[in-house]
This record gives structure tokens, C-alpha cells and sequence, in this order.
């Protein structure tokens, strides 16, 4: 009796890890938008918190997810968003947005293999259209305004819109992530390129929906291959 309980108390095992091993992340960024609404020059460490706290679940639930690449995936995703977000610290002799598209936009390459590969559900949406015009509309406005980056913000342009697009075939968590991820850069990209469209509240806006983007992709992932495993 006790062999088949042991394998039913695995299986079960990721939903409880998937319920506490969120939790550093919640509390991360939730201290993090908090510190960069009111300006705290605490803000800045908080940010290269992010990313190693959303992979504490991903390692929590790695024996569970098959094949390798998947897990290399997810990881690779957050490591490079890791290396964007923490672009000024870590390198601070180089150009720091342009080091920002590089590492954001290999991020979201990892994550359109994982979706196109491992995650769909379903064929990706009409609807999904939609960011092929969110694209055009970036480059029409902002464009004139990216100077020596417009290819470079052409480029990561289409991966993010890429991004959001196959997000759109997968579980509905990861389609709202997506769909938070690109909002969070549409936001930074207008206070960018034109800082004075926007309020200051708009800072925090950019990381409130940058945090929620990546968190329901992680989630949706591992819930997408929790169940798949089981």
C-alpha cells in the first residue's frame, strides 16, 4: 500500500510547490513597484531580485519538467531578462538600451521556441492579428523618434509582438502574460522615445505589468507542463 501512495503524493506534489514557491517573487515585486512609486533608491536592487526569485519555482518544479530543453528554455528566458533588466549595473561602460534589446530580445526568442514548441494548446488565434498591427502602430509613432535604433527597435519590436502572438495559442495564463509583457514594453518604449507622453505614474505601471507578464508565463508554463506530467 504504501509504494502507490508514495506516487500519488508525487503527483501532487507540484500543485503545493506551484502554491509557495511563487511567493519570494510576489513579495519582490510587490516591494518593488511600492520602492519605485515612492522613489527609493532601493528600487534599483529590488529589480535584480525579480528574476532570480521567479526561477526559484522553475528549479522547485524541475524534476517534474520533460524534456531537458523545455527546462533550458524557461530558464534561459529568465536569465536574459535577468541580464536586460540588471543592463546598467552589470555592464555600465556599454550602451545600456541597446544592451537592453539584445538580452530582452533573445528572452523572448526562448520563450516563442517555448511556446510554439512545448506549450500550445490550440492553434493560435485570429485575433492574434492584433499585434501585427500593435507593431506597425509602434513604428509609425515611435519611429521617427528612435534615431540610430530604429532597426534595433524594428527587430525587437517583432519579437515581442512574436511573443505575445504564440503566447496567444497556450494556457490562458500565459496568454495574459504575454499580453501584460507587451504592454509593460509599449509603456517603457513611450517613455523612452517620447518621455514627456506620459505621467510619472507610468514608471511603476511599466514594472507593475512587467512583473504580472513574466509571473502568469512561469505559472502558466508550469501548470501547462504539470499537467502534462501527470
Amino acid at each position: 500500500m504504501g509504494r502507490p501512495y508514495d506516487g500519488e503524493m508525487q503527483r501532487r506534489a507540484p500543485s503545493s510547490l506551484l502554491a509557495w514557491t511563487f511567493l519570494p517573487y510576489i513579495a519582490v515585486s510587490t516591494l518593488h513597484v511600492i520602492l519605485l512609486a515612492a522613489g527609493s533608491p532601493l528600487a534599483g536592487p529590488t529589480k535584480l531580485l525579480l528574476m532570480p526569485m521567479l526561477a526559484v519555482p522553475v528549479l522547485a518544479a524541475a524534476r517534474w519538467l520533460e524534456p531537458p530543453t523545455t527546462l533550458a528554455l524557461v530558464l534561459a528566458a529568465l536569465l536574459f531578462s535577468w541580464l536586460g533588466d540588471g543592463a546598467g549595473t552589470f555592464f555600465p561602460a556599454a550602451p545600456e538600451l541597446p544592451l537592453m534589446l539584445l538580452f530582452f530580445g533573445i528572452a523572448h526568442v526562448a520563450y516563442i521556441l517555448l511556446f510554439a514548441r512545448r506549450l500550445a494548446v490550440r492553434r493560435m488565434p485570429w485575433w492574434a492579428l492584433v499585434y501585427a498591427l500593435w507593431w506597425g502602430a509602434m513604428m509609425a509613432v515611435l519611429g521617427p523618434h528612435t534615431g540610430g535604433l530604429l532597426i534595433a527597435v524594428a527587430v525587437y519590436g517583432l519579437v515581442l509582438g512574436g511573443t505575445a502572438a504564440f503566447s496567444a495559442g497556450c494556457h490562458p495564463l500565459i496568454a495574459t502574460g504575454g499580453a501584460f509583457f507587451l504592454t509593460s514594453d509599449t509603456l517603457l518604449a513611450f517613455r523612452l522615445f517620447l518621455p514627456d507622453g506620459l505621467p510619472e505614474w507610468s514608471s511603476p505601471a511599466v514594472m507593475l505589468t512587467y512583473t504580472l507578464g513574466q509571473g502568469l508565463i512561469v505559472a502558466g508554463a508550469l501548470l501547462t507542463l504539470r499537467k502534462r506530467a501527470s
